[in-house]
């Protein structure tokens, strides 16, 4: 905006100034050498450049950030929220215990959950299969988001899910089913159970082991001054357990999508800028909440849809990865503006004083140019 108008005008005044003092055809070579040298071309590329080599740089290394917009907003995050399965976890549960009557459990609960794409609804299912159990054909199943499956076959009803969606629908628990459930939740793992009508079969206890990586990059988290966070619908217990094995401190358990989201838009709502990391269905609309959204490739589609970066790996660290890449990124782009700037102040001067011809002007302000975009591709 006040740019142009400076340059033009000192131009101007340069012509007027040499017209003055000098005879000859100097003084319009001199106002042309100030417009030449006053090019803003460094100016114009120090920041698309440094964006695109870093843009560059991560898509190399298996992170896809959609715009420059998505980078300059990490550069702001303060606090990380990470969801517990799949993301802080390998994301690949196995089936460690079946309580009650394990075959009925098993089959009744494979069957309700063989048409999910949820991480525990694949591990019954996987373990169904491997136990050689025959699976019955559905009549209609409804998916209850972060609660569980409510499906029903040969008219009969089958709940799978969390101890909340068998009380709503009605289906008291035993008492001893309970407390053997209670015993399981404390080793750290997830408990769901099933129910035909209103008779509860048992429960399948699934475990989910912390990504190897996951308590080094939340260490690199918290030593760039970050807040680290982990939500999960999953149980207080079972969410502290893993909490505890990656070094987390703050733990918020038992949530629904939709509380997901509407606790990370209150952090929004009190100052802080939050990165929300998250892989599956029930991520994306906190996923969506976050000032930027960071999704696992391994995850949902609508997940990696609503998040503003995705993570080809399933590797932790890439996250960290990518943090660190804002601030290199941003960085660069300081630095090549300081020079740009510094570039005008010192170059101007000396034009308008007489002491650089056109040509001279011409070739300083591409070396200009050029300088900024080595600065820039040193990000590769």
């Amino acid at each position: 905006m006040y740019f142009i108008p400076f340059v033009a005008a000192a131009a101007a005044g340069t012509f007027w100034y040499w017209q003055l003092r000098t005879t000859d055809g100097s003084p319009i070579l001199h106002a042309v050498s100030v417009l030449v040298i006053a090019c803003p071309c460094a100016l114009g590329l120090a920041t698309p450049v440094a964006v695109l080599a870093g843009t560059g740089m991560a898509a190399r290394k298996g992170i896809l950030i959609k715009g420059g917009y998505v980078l300059e907003r990490m550069l702001k995050v303060d606090t990380v929220v990470l969801d517990k399965t799949g993301t802080i976890t390998e994301g690949k549960m196995s089936v460690t215990e079946i309580l009650g009557d394990r075959i009925a459990t098993l089959q009744y609960g494979a069957s309700a959950e063989q048409g999910s794409e949820h991480l525990m609804g694949s591990a019954i299912v996987r373990h169904a299969h491997e136990q050689s159990i025959e699976l019955f054909p559905l009549d209609s199943c409804q998916a209850v988001p972060g609660q569980g499956i409510i499906a029903t076959m040969n008219r009969t009803r089958i709940l799978v899910g969390k101890k909340t969606l068998l009380e709503q629908e009605g289906v008291r628990i035993p008492s001893a089913f309970d407390a053997e459930a209670n015993n399981q939740e404390r080793k750290g793992t997830t408990v769901v159970w099933v129910s035909r009508d209103t008779i509860v079969l048992g429960a399948l206890a699934l475990m989910d082991h912390p990504r190897p990586d996951a308590e080094n990059a939340i260490e690199r988290l918290h030593a760039m001054n970050l807040a680290v966070a982990m939500v999960t619908g999953d149980n207080q217990a079972t969410a502290e357990s893993i909490a505890n094995q990656t070094g987390i401190r703050s733990v918020r358990a038992g949530m629904l999508p939709a509380e997901k989201a509407a606790m990370i838009s209150g952090m929004r709502d009190r100052g802080h800028v939050v990165l929300m990391v998250g892989d599956g269905i029930n991520d994306a609309p906190a996923l969506a909440a976050a000032d930027v959204g960071m999704a696992m490739a391994t995850g949902s589609d609508i997940a990696m849809e609503s998040a503003g970066v995705v993570l080809m790996s399933s590797n932790l660290m890439s996250a960290v990865m990518t943090l660190e890449m804002s601030k290199r990124t941003f960085a660069i782009i300081q630095q090549n503006l300081f020079w740009a700037f510094l570039y005008n102040i010192a170059a101007i001067p000396l034009a308008m004083a007489g002491l650089l011809s056109p040509i001279v002007a011409a070739a300083a302000m591409a070396l200009s140019s050029v300088a900024v975009v080595t600065n820039s591709l040193r990000l590769r």
